[in-house]
């Protein structure tokens, strides 16, 4: 009768993910963690997919204080691999698994590609300070009650030199993952892993 439920299921789902052994062969989830997972995502998302306006909706009730709008934005944006519009569950568990299980390598990566609104491979010191910003934004002014206006702005200086190895004015993959990788406080600033979700 399970399987009855779950063919009912299914036809009232207007997107349905791929089959929970391919999951779970490409991401670091077990089966049952991939169903609680699932059960969790259609509760919030019945339709089963998640568009950006619920992102923000769910960023802004994490963060009160703050305007967590952009950076939600970003967020939702490395979320939609396919870059259509919508998160289904597959690129939500794919990113969940690189975020909280993945190796240092695969976590930067996907930070890199977080922080590269253009997708055009490398990271500029605009896209930089869009990011931190977002990121200032969303913490709010309770978080940094001091910090002056110009603080991203420093913030994103101090990384951007440390990164752009060959100073040609664009941080590549290579040149993000070697720098966080040699320095603990650029991991940290970063809002690397732990806060990103």
């Amino acid at each position: 009768s399970d399987k009855i439920e779950d063919e009912l299921e299914m036809t009232t789902v207007c997107h349905r993910p791929e089959g929970l052994e391919q999951l779970e062969a490409q991401t670091n989830f077990t089966k049952r963690e991939l169903q609680v997972l699932y059960r969790g995502f259609k509760n919030e998302c019945p339709s089963g997919v998640v568009n950006e306006e619920t992102f923000k909706q769910i960023y802004a009730q994490f963060f009160p204080h703050g305007d967590a709008s952009m950076y939600a934005h970003y967020l939702f944006n490395a979320f939609d691999t396919a870059q259509n519009g919508s998160v289904k569950f597959e690129d939500f568990v794919m990113a969940l698994s690189i975020l909280l299980r993945g190796t240092v390598h695969e976590k930067l990566r996907w930070t890199f590609n977080l922080y590269d609104i253009n997708k055009d491979g490398f990271i500029n010191k605009e896209e930089m300070m869009d990011i931190v910003k977002a990121i200032y934004d969303m913490m709010g002014k309770y978080t940094y009650p001091v910090l002056k206006e110009d603080a991203p702005r420093q913030h994103v200086e101090v990384f951007f030199q440390k990164m752009d190895k060959n100073k040609d004015g664009v941080v590549t993959l290579d040149e993000f993952i070697e720098s966080c990788q040699e320095d603990d406080n650029i991991m940290r600033s970063l809002q690397l892993f732990e806060n990103v979700m």
